[in-house]
């Protein structure tokens, strides 16, 4: 017989692991996904792609190994934009119906 329980997700991992700043964190694997993903896309090398966005090649490997701790999410759009990505930003009110006390943060990408 097997014990195994299955609980369905909040859509975020982080929050669902317990994390503080769990919105934060998601935003940021979001655009560390988007990064690897041209990188990939490219074929570059670490050492390619840390010579593209102008930061030392360690850097490449820990953010392709989803640490991404060190990086700011205001490093990480200025890094997209050295791909040649756009970037927007949208502020809205949160819906009186959502049961978060704070505000939501979500990052797209379109391709």
């Amino acid at each position: 017989m097997n014990n195994t329980t299955i609980h369905k997700g909040l859509g975020n991992v982080y929050k669902d692991l317990g994390f503080s700043n769990a919105e934060e964190m998601q935003a940021k694997a979001a655009l560390v996904s988007n990064i690897m993903s041209i990188v990939k896309k490219e074929k570059w090398t670490q050492a390619k792609a840390a010579t593209m966005l102008g930061i030392p090649q360690p850097k490449i490997s820990l953010l392709s190994r989803g640490h991404f701790s060190g990086f700011s999410i205001g490093k990480l759009i200025s890094l997209l934009n050295k791909l040649n990505q756009d970037i927007e930003i949208v502020v809205k009110s949160k819906p009186i119906s959502k049961k978060h006390h704070t505000g939501h943060v979500s990052v797209s990408c379109v391709r």
